[in-house]
């Protein structure tokens, strides 16, 4: 037992001579390093002072030293991975060590228990309180991970338009109501015979059909444009309260940076954990097998279905890493007549999507000038009017239906790998779906700047669109409407008429046509769509948020049905549907998109002097700069300051330092990880290193333990036949007779 004591444990005081760790690959390599660094010219021993961990053990100098375990006392008892009988013993022997503390120790210990339970009970009670936690976690049960951020995607933008509805209902319209209840003095903006001024009612007189309400509440025109939805209604300069004056229009451009600049610090701080991921994502494809076979299984699974679309999905996964690896291999044997052929192929499709985006944008552009001039018309038919109404909105709902398709179709004929694939299918669909809300925010525009003459006397055309924000806030308000009713409609229209003809129809029509699959990209795309409509609608239409939260609230349960009752999780899942770095990442974009036209229109468009809080100005900043001109000498120079040149310039060098020295330490964080990472390939190698030479000795101790026993097999046998000789008297003596003394 010594001499194997004496293999893997050596003297800790003297040099070490254990030739079984010197051996080992970690010791190999700190000595090749340290050779390789006391050769270098001009450079210093630092070998010697190096540490070098190996799972418990660290080499430091020529030493081996048992690195200690240490146990955080900080953690309870019950957190403890330890069985009952060990815990019991921890707790008995915290409680010997409290009794020695002062009384001072003992209360502050008390107190940051006490406190760290209480945080724990009001973890637990707002989770409890968390919209649709039973729900989702039925769906994480039964179909994953996968599908569950989805959902989580959804409830988030149901607390953000929440948030956001907030923030205009009680800066913007809850003053103008509680005013009259406060004495509070309104001041409105009236009409003076200016024919800028000139605002006509929309409002319907004498005997109005039903219908006409019908096309009222779903165009946002009539009797809803003279109320609180609009930017129109709110013709309220200043609110004189006993003592303060609020300053309406002010509050209505902060409020709306406000939301603007909420959202983007929730996105980036909700898509901060994926970006971290990313970071230190390795890009070894033999880690990510290793992944998906040994780690990649979901235990939230407890559907049978589910399990075998979950199988089926890891399945495709390991299909598609090795056709990425077979693609790549394609690519690198690729001649130089095959490279120009497919860089030709792709040049030509491209133009071809170029082409049909163009197409779709130009039908955009025309379908809303169609619709605009129609609407000067007066009514004749109901069903007309309404298709005139929404033909914009028809136009882009068609587009963001066949082009994907195309996009899909086209995708195959450019060889791409089968992830880049779905990338780049994706990132076309969402160009088209939020550029085509951009090119119905200059095809109005386009109108609402134009005159018959050459210039515009009031900045815009007054005359057509005597408040242009309430009728880019009724557009925002039909797409919201519409793109509600579709999602309904393909429900029940579509994907439920679908799930009975698959289910009880045996045709072979039927069975190839399959069930709906769920699929998780483009239905981020299509609430990423109505959120960036929700952005940019806000200023023109204060109560939009309201109509954006009730409207996701009730999409979720829809898309719950639907995932549950008509459709099934999609054997070929996006890769990026286990977190929501993509989402956040699409969403960051259609938040670019929404910022763009409402700075402009808040900076550069000449805002209505018929409605709305800015008639007394040219455009909606100009409230800004003289609220600060109104400000204490102080107060004014201090925000002055911070927007000169000077402060700027200062603050922009300060940011490029900032980034730097995230960068380096981004830099070294990544050296970092790949040293861990090298430590842990070590360890592995030391790991098998040990593993071989016990298995030696295993078979050495095996073999000189059968030789043993196979030789004293045979001193026993010759020991019994030796006493059966000498105890025969009949027999022959085979060994020689001792020599007497007495023999002559």
């Amino acid at each position: 037992m010594d001499s194997v004591d004496s293999v893997f444990y050596t003297d800790r005081i003297g040099p070490s001579s254990n030739p079984l760790l010197d051996q080992l690959p970690s010791y190999q390599s700190l000595l090749y390093r340290r050779k390789s660094s006391a050769t270098g010219s001009g450079t210093k021993r630092r070998g010697s002072s190096r540490t070098h961990s190996t799972s418990s053990w660290k080499w430091k100098g020529d030493r081996v030293e048992e690195t200690p375990k240490t146990v955080s006392l900080e953690r309870t008892v019950r957190e403890l991975a330890k069985t009952m009988e060990e815990k019991r013993r921890d707790n008995e022997q915290r409680m010997k060590q409290d009794q020695d503390l002062s009384s001072w120790k003992k209360w502050r210990q008390h107190a940051r228990r006490s406190l760290k339970r209480m945080k724990e009970d009001a973890v637990e009670l707002l989770s409890r309180l968390e919209l649709w936690r039973g729900d989702i976690h039925v769906i994480e049960g039964m179909f994953g991970t996968g599908i569950l951020s989805y959902f989580s995607f959804l409830r988030f933008l149901v607390l953000l338009n929440f948030i956001i509805f907030l923030l205009m209902f009680g800066f913007v319209i809850l003053p103008i109501v509680i005013a009259p209840h406060f004495s509070g003095n309104t001041t409105f903006n009236l009409y003076d015979g200016n024919e800028c001024r000139y605002y006509p009612s929309t409002s319907r007189r004498g005997l109005v059909v039903f219908h006409q309400y019908i096309t009222d509440v779903l165009s946002g025109t009539g009797f809803l444009e003279e109320t609180y939805l609009f930017y129109g209604y709110y013709k309220v300069e200043a609110i004189h309260y006993p003592r303060i004056t609020y300053n309406l229009p002010l509050a209505y451009v902060l409020v709306t940076v406000t939301y603007l600049f909420l959202s983007l610090i929730w996105i980036v701080k909700r898509s901060a954990a994926g970006f971290k991921r990313s970071l230190v994502q390795d890009e070894d494809r033999f880690q990510s097998f290793c992944n998906k076979i040994f780690a990649g299984w979901d235990f939230c699974i407890t559907n049978e279905t589910a399990a075998r679309l979950k199988s089926s999905s890891l399945l495709y996964e390991l299909k598609t890493d090795l056709e990425e690896e077979r693609i790549k291999q394609k690519i690198a044997d690729r001649t130089r007549k095959e490279k120009c052929r497919i860089y030709v192929l792709r040049l030509v499709l491209n133009l071809f999507v170029v082409a049909v985006l163009a197409a779709c944008f130009y039908s955009i552009y025309r379908a809303t000038v169609y619709s605009q001039k129609s609407q000067m018309n007066p009514p004749a038919n109901f069903i007309l009017d309404l298709i005139y109404e929404y033909l914009p909105s028809i136009v882009i709902t068609l587009a963001n239906f066949i082009t994907p398709l195309m996009f899909t179709l086209i995708i195959q004929f450019e060889d791409y790998s089968p992830a880049f694939e779905i990338r780049f299918t994706l990132m076309r669909c969402v160009f088209m779906r939020l550029a085509s809300i951009g090119v119905l925010l200059c095809s109005l525009w386009s109108q609402i700047t134009s005159c018959s003459g050459s210039t515009c006397p009031c900045g815009y055309n007054h005359k057509l669109y005597p408040c242009w924000e309430s009728r880019v806030g009724q557009e925002m308000y039909k797409l919201m409407i519409f793109d509600f009713i579709i999602i309904g409609a393909v429900t029940i229209f579509v994907e439920f008429p679908r799930k009975l003809i698959v289910t009880y129809c045996d045709c072979g029509l039927a069975k190839w046509w399959g069930q709906q699959e769920f699929a998780i990209p483009q239905n981020v795309l299509e609430i990423v769509y109505g959120q960036t409509i929700c952005w940019i609608g806000t200023f023109y239409c204060p109560l939009l948020p309201a109509i954006s939260t009730i409207k996701y609230f009730i999409v979720f349960y829809i898309k719950k049905m639907t995932l549950v009752k008509n459709c099934r999780p999609a054997t070929r899942p996006f890769r990026a549907s286990s977190s929501n770095f993509f989402f956040l990442v699409v969403l960051l974009i259609g938040l670019a998109l929404a910022c763009a036209p409402v700075i402009v229109s808040i900076a550069q468009i000449s805002c209505s002097q018929a409605c709305g809080p800015f008639v007394n100005y040219t455009t909606s900043w100009e409230v800004v700069p003289l609220s600060v001109s109104q400000l204490p000498d102080g107060l004014r120079t201090f925000l002055f300051a911070l927007s000169s040149e000077a402060f700027a310039v200062s603050f922009f060098v300060i940011t490029c330092l900032a980034m730097f020295y995230v960068i380096a330490l981004a830099g070294a964080h990544k050296r970092v990880v790949n040293q861990l990472r090298e430590q842990l390939e070590m360890e592995g190698r030391d790991k098998r290193f040990l593993i071989q030479k016990l298995c030696q000795a295993q078979v050495t101790c095996a073999i000189s333990t059968a030789a043993a026993a196979q030789s004293h097999s045979v001193r026993e046998s010759q020991d019994h036949r030796g006493s059966q000789n000498y105890d025969n008297p009949g027999g022959v003596f085979l060994v020689q007779p001792p020599v007497s003394a007495t023999h002559v």
